[in-house]
């Protein structure tokens, strides 16, 4: 295939960039490097195949450009992490929402296939016990900032939806649970790499709220095969498809874990929603997928367990990813 990569430089992006060249088809990443990095495409430095464009999904002219010659789109590029949601809301929504308009328009308009990436924070506050694609989504109100992203996601997916529905276009959303591994960075709140990185460098681990508190983490390294094939099954066409992993842990379990494979002294502190995100900030108890969708579209089986995902962390880390010396300010 033909493939455009929108937010190719970011982590999961860059992993899918990778999947995508291994399989021998021709990769065009477009990044802004607003959260990604260049560093994350190193591996792929003058390869034919490849090509790095710098640039944002805001720009509908170099969309346009660059997805003219392809025939399958992959969306990942979008305003990421809850502290550049809580801080810098309306940029958030703007790049959420019109990026994704632009993205999707000029797939449509060259007749590829599309992908565009959510997200679980669409269900909002359901803690259901396996949440299925059809679950009801339960958002706060719409004025805390908390729950802009979880809108912005859920209008990204009804616009690629009525796209696929009215073009005939093959598409699928893929909704990742809270995916984790090499190059994700700490910096932008994601709880693994930010526990892997205090731990490493021997600070307190912070631990928000409780740390009672539920989560289920799924590898990119299950993910992004899962996202490919996905795209070339005919019956995910138009479908919403969660994607992540099946064992539970709280968030104070998951400290510990991430202190007992480190080796580290690292004590873990407390610290209050509000003096994290701000007055009235509200999160979820829990949040587990269903992803047997996923299992009867194309085989889903996640192959690797939270301590195989732990420990591709810890190792990114301790070969020099410069995020492990920066844990103070993640």
């Amino acid at each position: 295939m033909k493939a455009v990569v929108t937010g190719g430089a970011g982590f999961i992006g860059s992993h899918l960039c990778d999947h995508l060249i291994a399989h021998g088809h021709s990769v065009v990443a477009l990044d802004d490097l607003s959260t990604g990095s260049e560093s994350n495409l190193v591996q792929l430095s003058g390869n034919p195949q490849f090509e790095l464009v710098k640039g944002s999904i805001l720009d509908a002219r170099l969309v346009d450009e660059v997805i003219a010659e392809s025939d399958t789109v992959f969306h990942l590029a979008a305003a990421v992490g809850v502290h550049t949601i809580v801080d810098r809301p309306l940029q958030s929504l703007h790049t959420n929402l019109n990026g994704t308009e632009n993205v999707v328009a000029a797939a449509a308009r060259r007749r590829a296939r599309f992908m565009v990436a959510s997200t679980s924070e669409v269900y909002g506050k359901n803690d259901t016990d396996g949440l299925t694609e059809d679950a009801d989504r339960i958002l706060g109100s719409p004025l805390k900032s908390r729950w802009s992203y979880a809108a912005a996601k859920g209008l990204d997916e009804l616009v690629a939806y009525i796209y696929g529905e009215e073009t005939g276009l093959p598409c699928v959303i893929t909704r990742f649970f809270n995916i984790v591994g090499p190059r994700q960075t700490g910096r932008y709140g994601m709880v693994v790499p930010r526990f892997v990185s205090q731990a490493l460098g021997g600070d307190p681990i912070t631990v928000y709220g409780t740390g009672a508190q539920r989560r289920c983490f799924g590898s990119v390294f299950d993910v992004v095969p899962a996202v490919v094939r996905l795209l070339e099954t005919p019956a995910a066409y138009n479908r919403a498809v969660n994607l992540g992993g099946r064992e539970e842990v709280s968030i104070k379990g998951l400290a510990d874990r991430v202190t007992a494979m480190t080796g580290s002294s690292s004590r873990i502190d407390y610290v209050s929603y509000e003096d994290a995100y701000g007055e009235g900030y509200e999160d979820m108890q829990r949040r587990m997928p269903d992803t047997s969708l996923a299992h009867s579209l194309i085989g889903y089986e996640p192959q690797r367990r939270l301590d195989d995902i732990i420990a591709s962390l810890i190792d990114h880390k301790r070969s020099g990813d410069p995020d492990a010396r920066t844990a103070a300010a993640a």
